[in-house]
């Protein structure tokens, strides 16, 4: 997607690690013009598919997954990194965070996830693809379906993307980063 492409490379900011920071206008200040066309863009490219719910893991991937949820007039379940005290009924998996350097338990109540459900999940970033796995093992116990999944920057150096689709899972990524070496933002074509 060329708009998002364009604004990575005009404002986002790479740090020593491979960490991209596009907190100026994705996950901290957001640029909700930016939001509607990548959301726009999600909706064009899985179109085709029978899904009932979208579903995404806090925080930064509640924005674009609304958005989505809202063009396509479908409930938006997002996966809590805390158990609230109010949870009951729940399903959980662990999630070791690339960026936090830390592993944590996701969950969703079984109320919002189960049979019969046909999924897409939205995310910001996919990377190693933990907190991907962590959604996959949910989906699963849940016994509802994964359509497929949509990111807005994929970092393709770090092969999340790979497993996933090794899987058979359907990937979308709206940006694909193929390198951060020496702190220069190399995009795939």
């Amino acid at each position: 997607m060329q708009a998002l492409r364009e604004r990575i490379l005009r404002d986002g900011k790479c740090l020593e690690g491979g960490i991209l920071k596009v907190d100026s206008f994705i996950n901290h200040q957001m640029d909700p013009v930016l939001m509607k066309s990548m959301a726009v863009e999600f909706v064009r490219r899985f179109a085709s598919l029978d899904i009932n719910k979208v579903i995404t893991i806090e925080a930064s991937g509640i924005a674009p997954a609304i958005m989505v949820g809202y063009l396509l007039e479908l409930p938006v379940v997002f996966v809590k990194k805390k158990k609230p005290s109010t949870m009951e009924n729940m399903l959980s998996a662990q999630v070791f965070s690339f960026t936090k350097n830390t592993t944590y338990d996701v969950c969703v109540c079984r109320d919002y996830l189960g049979p019969g459900d046909k999924v897409l999940f939205i995310d910001d970033f996919l990377a190693n693809g933990n907190a991907a796995r962590g959604i996959v093992n949910l989906v699963r116990q849940s016994g509802a379906e994964l359509a497929a999944m949509g990111f807005l920057i994929e970092k393709a150096f770090q092969h999340g993307g790979d497993g996933l689709r090794a899987q058979g899972i359907v990937v979308e990524s709206l940006a694909v980063i193929e390198s951060l070496d020496n702190c220069r933002i190399m995009l795939r074509e």
